[in-house]
């Protein structure tokens, strides 16, 4: 059996990073990645998609964006483009095609079993991703045979889908990209509304998420938050990545014509039941969005930088049809399709240490697992808000890497 020091498994931004630190403290290690570097790039996005973050914000351990359009946002393709550039910058030992079949305790250590041969490690570091398999719900079983059931990992584009209208189960990032491209290609839409994000594009001239990274809301940490468990199962933002910096939110699809339903409770007798609390949700939304531009205008003052950005702004409250549609026949011919849009979970099937709660997640603090000698990073909220996204695993590597090399006495 082959021996190693430390397996990282996955070679997205998340793994890469964590070779980055490894070699830099001089810990050997191989990274496993089952297709290729950035594969969920590659093969589990819709064609369209774009980051949300704008790419002056796309940045890895000594990799920056060097591009000519710093406030654009990366196609997939770019994305992909990026992070493999930074597997060959960093020369990360990455073995491609090698499925990880099983971890388990094994001599002070962990055998893992893959595809291409079973190796003995003293440390895992899992950056396999949070969005392995998408989540649909137990209701999905009552609809009709007739109408077509797909998840973003199905979806490419509108052409993919059967004849007539679409409904789209979910409102966070990705069901509101997925609704306003059904939309403009001539298909009806209509959306189940649960609870969301909303944010603006742009505010006071400056990219949404220029106001996280400065202010310091990203910034703040998981051991400073009262409800951890929480904020890691917050839903994406309603933002979109585009040329034209628009915001995505509820008011601009109704513009666009979809319309807007409560969360979907089940589906029963071959009609979708939509719950009565649509507004409700909707005003708690506006309330929070509310909430922060106004940590985002004090913050500006009391920094001095309240004259390098536009005036404070105001935002229309979400519109919200009166009365919201309760039920939609789904036999009638009218809906040819549902996309579940309802999120991702991780898939940690083959990890046979006992640190996975029961509803499939990692129980870590801060990206140090309750068995000696495992790790994870690539997850919401590991270390601090911004853990979600390209920007945030340098400060999470760094830290988690620090952790595994002091536990080795490296």
């Amino acid at each position: 059996m082959e021996s190693v020091t430390a397996v990282v498994v996955g070679a997205g931004h998340a793994g890469l990073a964590a070779s980055h630190f490894l070699t830099e403290r001089s810990v050997g290690h191989v990274v496993l990645e089952r297709g290729e570097v950035a594969n969920s790039w590659r093969r589990e996005r819709w064609d369209s998609l774009r980051l949300l973050t704008p790419n002056w914000l796309s940045r890895l351990p000594g990799h920056a964006y060097d591009g000519p359009d710093p406030d654009g946002y990366m196609t997939s393709g770019e994305v992909v483009e990026f992070i493999e550039r930074f597997a060959v910058v960093s020369r990360a030992p990455v073995r491609t095609g090698a499925d990880v079949f099983s971890v388990k305790p094994a001599d002070d250590g962990y055998h893992v079993s893959t595809s291409q041969g079973d190796l003995w490690c003293r440390a895992v570091v899992i950056a396999s991703g949070a969005c392995n398999v998408p989540t649909v719900p137990g209701v999905s079983a009552g609809v009709p045979s007739s109408v077509e059931q797909l998840t973003p990992f199905d979806y490419r584009g509108p052409s993919g889908l059967p004849d007539g209208g679409v409904l789209v189960v979910g409102a966070s990032a990705t069901g509101v990209q997925l609704a306003a491209e059904l939309q403009r290609s001539g298909r009806q839409v209509t959306l189940a509304v649960g609870e969301h994000v909303r944010l603006p594009r742009v505010y006071r001239g400056r990219d949404v998420l220029w106001w996280m990274h400065h202010s310091g809301v990203w910034d703040q940490r998981y051991d400073e938050v009262d409800d951890l468990t929480r904020a890691r199962r917050l839903p994406s933002p309603q933002l979109v990545g585009g040329p034209e910096r628009a915001t995505l939110d509820l008011n601009a699809l109704t513009a666009l014509g979809v319309e807007l339903v409560g969360r979907l409770a089940t589906v029963r007798d071959g009609s979708a039941l939509f719950s009565g609390g649509l507004r409700n949700v909707c005003s708690l939304a506006d309330l929070k969005m509310r909430r922060l531009l106004t940590t985002f205008d004090e913050w500006a003052k009391a920094s001095g930088r309240d004259a390098e950005v536009g005036p404070p702004e105001d935002f229309p409250p979400t519109v919200v049809p009166a009365p919201a549609r309760l039920r939609l026949d789904l036999r009638g011919g009218g809906i040819g399709s549902i996309l579940w849009a309802t999120g991702f979970r991780p898939d940690y099937g083959w990890l046979d240490v006992p640190v996975v709660d029961g509803k499939g997640h990692l129980r870590h603090a801060g990206g140090v697992l309750d068995a000696p000698g495992l790790y994870a990073l690539g997850l919401p909220m590991l270390r601090r808000r911004r853990s979600s996204f390209i920007n945030g695993i340098e400060d999470d590597a760094r830290a988690v890497v620090g952790h595994l090399a002091s536990g080795l006495g490296a």
